[in-house]
């Protein structure tokens, strides 16, 4: 015990930040960026509604639910994936990412589904502004996704080799995958359901 710690209460789970400060520092600058985005996109829509709301009807809904779904299921999986390394139980954390991962990788699956018919339509980022924001913030929230399962899957393979798995790196996956999932919830309402 250090001088300085002489006299304080011992740290809890409550007052614990898990990661790092690094990865908080990401995410918060990484959520500032989209903010801004979505700050020009209500502009733009407020000054063009007609066209917006007009090219809204050319997004499926239930593509948009189909991937919250997937999302946030998965996001369940990393947290419970995540609370089994704390407890020790690394094989139910394996197969808890596992499932994550798979899950994890519906997105883009889903994400061409819905994109490939619309670009063959002539929905293209170049035949309006709603087109134009819609493929570029969905497509910087599709490279989030790929990178967070590169992340989940290096995570995993700290899991199955790793003596002792570093809990600090899979905190850090799990933050990642978790804000990939709160920028998804904010294009869905945006894009999807707002009208």
């Amino acid at each position: 015990m250090t001088i300085s710690q002489v006299g304080q209460a011992p740290r809890t789970r409550a007052d614990y930040l898990p990661g790092d400060h690094g990865m908080w520092f990401f995410i918060v600058g990484d959520l500032l960026i989209f903010g801004v985005y979505f700050l020009c996109y209500m502009v733009y829509r407020g000054q063009n509604l007609d066209v917006f709301l007009y090219s809204q009807q050319f997004l499926s809904q239930g593509i948009g639910v189909a991937n919250t779904i997937v999302l946030l299921t998965s996001s369940l999986f990393v947290a419970l994936a995540t609370e089994a390394v704390r407890e020790h139980k690394i094989r139910d954390a394996g197969r808890l990412l596992s499932l994550a991962i798979v899950l994890g990788a519906l997105f883009p699956v889903l994400k061409m589904v819905e994109w490939i018919p619309k670009i063959s339509a002539g929905h293209t980022p170049g035949e309006n502004l709603f087109f134009m924001y819609y493929y570029v913030m969905t497509g910087l929230h599709l490279l989030h996704v790929l990178l967070g399962l590169c992340i989940m899957a290096f995570m995993l393979r700290n899991l199955r080799q790793a003596a002792q798995p570093d809990i600090k790196f899979i905190e850090i996956g799990a933050i990642y995958w978790h804000m990939v999932d709160v920028l998804w919830l904010v294009l869905l309402a945006v894009f999807y359901l707002m009208r």
